[in-house]
């Protein structure tokens, strides 16, 4: 990308992270487990293959606290056909089997990540000092350094535009590099998280999230895992509630109104909203729609779903080897999911079920978290 001259050193780096954002082993667990026999056709040699999926939760291991069980099974990922917003990279929809697992019931909350933090002394990747030496390796040869006075501390905010925006490509128009921005101030320096425990944490990006991981014993669900959740035990459907766009107000938090213009509020909230504010789908997990974007382990790669289809059923699928997006060469992506409070029709409509989008692994945004799982072995 060629960054026009009469752009500003400011901006360049608005443009330089803006790249980053879009918004467009079972057989072996337990013996004590029951092992349901799944059944597919190899598309070459054309004969059965049997395999096992971990499908009822062990006697012999408790859910932990905050988590709930996800019973194992197979779906059908991707686009489902009366999905009229669906995008291509969520097409074609293919067969997926998942062990069970568990999962979060809500994102990770500022009070999780903040015990996380004072027990560790971890320091985000937001609050770190810049590397321009790092950052310009992601971005195209011969783009100028920005001055040492924007090459600061922070992350994107967010910001209304005053007037309608005719070309909702051009995510600089609300997108802004703040300095200052990050876990503990979302918004900027003067926003702060006291009193909002129970909210999402947002400013987090793939490698804080693994941190926390670590820390606490478990990880990101897959691609898979998280769609196979979002579903709540449904399957076919557009949204987890169904496929009523009407109701979309009382089951998610997302963008009312004119994007980026002005938001109605209909659904109660401008921003973030406190987690479990909404109805849970049918496995008891809140905020599979809407809210915050959450990252996965999987990577971003548009020729993915094409190649997994092309494929007999895929038990546990780990994603794509690596990442690969033709509009953001330089970056490496991530799979992210859910939607935010900024998703409307006109813009991604990411709070259906099959929506994806990709985020640079070290890029964080104020509606951008996570949630985590945790498997049988994980916990033995």
């Amino acid at each position: 990308m060629k960054l026009k001259k009469r752009i500003p050193n400011y901006l360049i780096l608005c443009v330089i992270v803006l790249l980053c954002i879009q918004c467009k082993d079972a057989a072996k667990e337990n013996k004590t487990t029951q092992e349901s026999p799944k059944v597919t056709v190899d598309t070459k040699t054309k004969k059965d293959t049997t395999y096992t999926l971990l499908v009822k939760k062990p006697k012999d291991v408790k859910v932990p606290d905050g988590m709930v069980w996800i019973p194992g099974g197979e779906f059908i990922q991707g686009a489902v056909p009366q999905d009229k917003m669906a995008m291509q990279h969520e097409k074609p929809a293919h067969k997926v089997a998942v062990d069970g697992f568990f999962m979060d019931i809500t994102e990770v909350t500022n009070a999780q990540f903040a015990k996380f933090v004072n027990q560790t002394g971890y320091t985000t990747v937001a609050e770190r000092a810049i590397d321009w030496e790092e950052m310009k390796k992601q971005v195209p040869e011969g783009t100028p350094k920005p001055h040492d006075s924007i090459l600061q501390p922070g992350s994107l905010t967010f910001k209304k535009t005053k007037t309608s925006v005719p070309n909702l490509f051009d995510f600089s128009q609300w997108w802004h590099w703040t300095i200052g921005a990050n876990w503990k101030h979302p918004n900027g320096p003067g926003s702060s998280i006291k009193g909002l425990d129970n909210y999402p944490v947002v400013q987090i990006c793939y490698e804080d999230a693994m941190a926390y991981c670590n820390w606490a014993n478990r990880r990101l669900p897959t691609e898979a895992e998280w769609e196979y959740a979002a579903n709540g035990g449904k399957s076919g459907t557009i949204f987890f509630w169904g496929d009523d766009r009407s109701v979309l107000s009382k089951n998610a938090n997302s963008w009312e109104g004119e994007f980026p213009v002005e938001n109605s509020k209909k659904d109660g909230f401008e921003k973030r909203a406190p987690v479990k504010s909404y109805q849970p789908n049918g496995y008891g997990l809140y905020d599979m729609a809407g809210n915050v974007w959450e990252w996965t382990s999987d990577w971003y790669n548009v020729n993915y779903y094409k190649e997994l289809a092309a494929t007999t059923t895929k038990k546990n699928p780990l994603g794509a080897t690596d990442a690969y997006n033709p509009q953001n060469l330089y970056i490496k992506e991530k799979v992210i999911k859910g939607g935010s409070f900024l998703c409307s029709d006109s813009y991604c409509a990411s709070y259906r079920i099959s929506a994806r989008m990709g985020s640079s692994v070290d890029s964080s945004a104020e509606h951008t978290g996570f949630r985590t799982v945790a498997t049988v072995k994980m916990l033995k």
